[in-house]
């Protein structure tokens, strides 16, 4: 159903603080990479993680932490190690308006600037 064009639909409702927390725990290439790797298995050992990622051990807990933080990564913890593996629920707010984003079909730009010297 297409709408007149004087008419806007409604904004869709986007949790945006959890889906903006999701999107910076996404920011770093290191991250990124970490997310990939633990695509492609059910979990991975922390000492794994650090030999395939190639960065030095505290550099990865830190990515570690901030994946965590996020809800994106769940540690188990297997005496004495640790076993990292993916919450694809906690992607669901930025999924959400990634989505909306993807769905919106492309239009012309229409913003509107007055001029400088327009009395009105």
């Amino acid at each position: 159903m297409d709408m007149p064009a004087d008419e806007t639909a409604a904004p869709p409702v986007i949790a945006a603080g959890p889906a903006a927390g999701i999107a910076r725990a996404l920011a770093h290439p290191a991250r990124v990479r970490i997310i990939a790797l633990l695509l492609s298995r059910p979990g991975c050992i922390g000492g794994d993680i650090v030999d395939e990622i190639g960065l030095a051990q505290s550099t990865v807990s830190e990515h570690l932490r901030i994946l965590k933080a996020s809800g994106i990564v769940r540690g188990r913890i297997e005496y004495p190690r640790i076993c990292y593996s993916l919450d694809p629920g906690a992607l669901a707010p930025l999924s959400d308006l990634l989505e909306a984003v993807a769905a919106r079909p492309p239009e012309p730009p229409v913003c509107y600037t007055p001029r400088r010297n327009d009395p009105g």
